[in-house]
């Protein structure tokens, strides 16, 4: 144990003594481990973050129908284009077809003009709902109510506003039974949402829901509205998705050789597709990671080789007072283990600022895993491990003479 010790004092004596040089040798490793560790904590950070929005969006077990789905192709695209709009009768035949769905809620929506008074924004989501929305909604009024079923029934000029919509109109004064006007029409405040925050640096609180009638009165009737579905058991999730597509196949006439001319989407299709573009970026960190390595374990067994040759008068020294191959072999790995994970942990350093650094100044979460910081250690004391090998070889074959 104390020639172990000994060697890594010796080893970190030699780092500091040679600063410059240690750096460029430990370089190929620094680069490895810091790629590592903060494209691990990004694609994490983001991964997260996508999961969460999505979720909060669609629901852990919900899914949507709209005009068009993800497309793989471009005749895929092409055809989708000409799919007729989904209607409330879409709507209609999913309730009433399908056995194993609870809610289905129908919505469209729209960015456009918002005014209070004199306060004006440009682009608000305005977004039209069906009764159902309180079975989907992902949050709570936090002052005042939600818009009530009836309300929705009989196309009342109401509106539920975003936290940040009312605290832009409103500044500190109570929004409730205040007239705003979307697009030009009036309709009374009678709640204010709970805050939800951002995504990717967009609000989450920038939005007016209103009942789908009034919308349609306000926007047209003509616009293809999405449905938002959910079944009644989430081990339900396929049967519902199944018994949907049939109702509406049917609700459409089509026959059995035609495909859907409509969209379908989940949470689970929508993460999938997302985490195969982060698949991609995890192989070109595979590849930038081996080459570093590789440059970083040549240019540490150049270094281990060079300090064989200048320590061949103490090798041969050690061997003459009785030292053994083994013993010779151990001093000299010991040294290059401990080269490489200085590399190692100054790259993990590295990382894990660059990752804070960008998690402060730029909207793209991110999250340091403790795996990534292990795994990027280890790597190092491989890299060392292996390439200094063959100098630990060459230094215990020295003749004592």
């Amino acid at each position: 144990m104390s020639q172990v010790l000994e060697s890594i004092r010796l080893a970190l004596s030699s780092i500091w003594a040679n600063k410059l040089r240690s750096l460029l040798t430990l370089l190929g490793n620094i680069v490895a481990v810091s790629s590592i560790i903060t494209v691990v904590a990004l694609i994490t950070g983001v991964n997260g973050a996508v999961t969460d929005a999505i979720v909060s969006d669609l629901g852990a077990d919900s899914f949507v129908i709209q005009r068009t789905g993800i497309t793989q192709n471009e005749d895929e695209f092409e055809r989708a284009r000409n799919n007729p709009d989904v209607t409330l009768d879409d709507a209609i035949a999913v309730r009433r077809f399908s056995t194993a769905v609870n809610a289905v809620m129908a919505q469209a929506q729209q960015s456009t003009r918002v005014a209070y008074r004199d306060e004006e924004l440009e682009s608000v989501q305005v977004q039209g709902v069906t009764e159902e929305y309180l079975d989907f909604t992902t949050f709570d009024a936090e002052r005042g109510r939600m818009i009530s079923p009836v309300e929705i029934r009989r196309k009342r000029h109401v509106a539920l506003v975003g936290w940040q919509t009312a605290d832009r109109l409103f500044g500190a004064a109570d929004p409730l039974d205040k007239l705003i006007r979307v697009a030009g029409v009036s309709f009374r405040v009678v709640g204010v949402s709970s805050k939800k925050g951002s995504a990717f640096g967009n609000s989450l609180d920038e939005f007016v829901v209103i009942p789908l009638g009034a919308y349609q009165k306000l926007f047209g009737a003509r616009q293809s509205l999405q449905l938002m579905v959910r079944p009644r058991d989430p081990s339900l999730v396929q049967q519902a998705k199944d018994e949907a597509r049939v109702a509406i196949r049917i609700e459409r006439r089509l026959k059995p050789s035609e495909p859907d001319n409509f969209g379908m989407l989940a949470s689970d299709s929508v993460l999938g597709i997302f985490q195969q573009a982060t698949a991609g970026i995890a192989i070109v960190l595979v590849g930038i990671v081996g080459l570093s390595l590789l440059v970083g374990g040549i240019v540490i067994m150049n270094i281990m080789l060079m300090v064989v040759s200048e320590r061949t008068r103490e090798i041969g020294l050690r061997k003459a007072l009785g030292a053994k191959r083994r013993d010779i072999m151990s001093q000299v790995l010991t040294e290059s283990v401990t080269l490489s994970l200085t590399g190692g942990i100054i790259g993990v350093a590295l990382g894990a600022l660059f990752a804070t650094i960008i998690g402060s100044l730029t909207p793209v979460p991110a999250s340091v895993e403790s795996w990534s910081v292990v795994l990027g250690v280890a790597i190092t004391a491989i890299v060392g491990l292996f390439f200094g090998w063959y100098p630990a070889r060459r230094a215990a074959m020295l003749d004592p003479i």
